[in-house]
C-alpha cells in the first residue's frame, strides 16, 4: 500500500511548487485509492504514468475537466462539418452537433462518439446519452485505468512501455495522443514514480 503522507509531502514540493488545492488532492486520492484497492500488485510505473497523463489534460487541477474551447473550436476539430468529417463519421461523430457533445472530458480526454459508446459498457453508464458524466470522478478513475491499461485510446497500453526492464516513460505517450507533450508528461511521471516509491 502507497505510503500516502510520504507522496503528498513528495509531490506537493516536486509537481505543484509547494502548495496543493483540496481539489487536487481529492483528485489525487481518488486515483491512488483505484490503484490501492484494484491494482497494487500492477508495475508501479503504470501509476505514475497515469498520475503523469492527468497531471497534463487536467492542468493541474486533477479534477475531471472538459476540454479547453468553445463550439466553434470543437465544431471545427471534431464535427462532421468540421475541417475532416472523414475522421469524424470514423470515429461515431455522424451528426452535426457530435463535435461539441463528444469533445475531451475527464482526466484523459476521452473524445468521438465511439470511444464515449465503448466505455459506456466499461463503466456501466450510457455516456452517449449523458456524455458529461464523464467528468464523475469515480467514472473518470476508472476510464483513466481501463483505457491506459488496455490500449483503448490508440492501442497502445501501458505494458508496451513499462514491463520489466522495459521503461519508456517519452514514447508512452502513444498510449494517449502520439508524442504530444511527451518528454513534459515524462518528466512528471518520474517525479510521481519518485513519490509513490514508499510503500507501508
Amino acid at each position: 500500500m502507497l505510503n500516502r503522507k510520504f507522496f503528498f509531502d513528495r509531490v506537493r514540493v516536486d509537481l505543484f511548487s509547494g502548495t496543493l488545492k483540496a481539489s487536487q488532492v481529492s483528485g489525487l486520492d481518488g486515483i491512488l485509492t483505484e490503484w490501492d484497492t484494484n491494482h497494487a500488485a500492477e508495475d508501479d510505473r503504470w501509476l505514475a504514468y497515469m498520475l503523469a497523463t492527468a497531471h497534463h489534460e487536467t492542468d493541474r487541477t486533477f479534477r475531471p475537466i472538459k476540454e479547453y474551447g468553445g463550439n466553434a473550436y470543437l465544431t471545427k476539430m471534431y464535427d462532421v462539418t468540421g475541417d475532416n468529417p472523414k475522421r469524424a463519421r470514423e470515429n461515431g461523430n455522424t451528426e452535426p452537433g457530435d463535435g461539441a457533445r463528444y469533445c475531451g472530458r475527464g482526466f484523459v480526454q476521452l473524445t468521438w462518439k465511439n470511444n464515449y459508446r465503448t466505455m459506456s459498457g466499461v463503466c456501466g453508464v450510457d455516456l452517449v446519452a449523458a456524455p458529461d458524466r464523464a467528468m464523475e470522478l469515480p467514472i473518470a478513475t476508472k476510464i483513466l485505468f481501463h483505457g491506459m491499461m488496455n490500449g483503448t485510446f490508440t492501442g497502445k497500453r501501458l505494458a508496451n512501455y513499462f514491463a520489466g526492464s522495459t521503461e519508456d516513460w517519452v514514447n508512452a505517450r502513444k498510449i494517449i495522443n502520439g508524442l504530444d507533450k511527451a518528454n513534459a508528461i515524462a518528466d512528471y511521471g518520474k517525479r510521481y514514480y519518485a513519490a509513490i516509491s514508499h510503500t507501508i
